[in-house]
């Protein structure tokens, strides 16, 4: 019964751990994204 529990906890922490990670890439990428952004339109203004 208990290693059911224990079985139960690791699960949620793993896919916690994985949510984590992945809201971490998609601002990582959202970042990169504006960067881009802003580049180009500084670029558009500079020409």
């Amino acid at each position: 019964e208990r290693k059911k529990e224990r079985k139960k906890e690791r699960k949620k922490e793993r896919d916690t751990e994985e949510k984590e990670r992945e809201r971490g890439e998609r601002e990582r990428e959202e970042k990169e994204r504006e960067k881009r952004n802003k580049e180009k339109r500084e670029e558009k203004e500079r020409v």
